[in-house]
């Protein structure tokens, strides 16, 4: 059985991780994750900064696993509202910086509206799966 030790420190290194490549790469620049090897190379600094956040992603997926196992939280609608919550991030990020304000796109280029429309249909395919994994579709929404 896990503890809640063991899900908080890999929480926690997850999260620091994000703190550092956020903050200290991507905000403010002051290294990236192989700007000690190849420092003027940005192509491999994105990637490295990429594999390294990824890292943490999977990080802080295998804590909240662990924290799951370890407390009495339900997983299934721990699960689902995560998914949706992955899917209102598609959408609200998907209109307000795809289509109304144009900072970036998912995939510059000639079908570039498309790409934009098909991460909207994620994120309501998203939202809609995490509904229905977290039992909630067609029941009154508890805070």
């Amino acid at each position: 059985m896990a503890s809640t030790r063991s899900a908080g420190l890999v929480l926690g290194l997850g999260l620091g991780g994000f703190v550092d490549g956020i903050v200290l790469h991507q905000l403010m620049g002051w290294h990236h994750m192989l700007s000690g090897w190849y420092p003027h190379d940005e192509k491999i600094n994105m990637l490295g900064d990429g594999l390294f956040h990824l890292l943490c992603l999977i990080l802080v997926c295998a804590g909240l696993a662990l924290l799951v196992r370890a407390a009495p939280v339900p997983s299934r609608a721990l699960t689902g509202w995560i998914i949706a919550g992955w899917g209102v991030f598609n959408l609200v990020e998907g209109v307000i910086d795809h289509l109304v304000m144009g900072v970036h796109h998912v995939r510059h280029g000639a079908d570039q509206l498309l790409w934009d429309l098909g991460f909207l249909v994620l994120g309501a395919a998203l939202v809609a799966i995490g509904m229905f994994v977290a039992g909630q579709v067609a029941k009154p929404v508890r805070r």
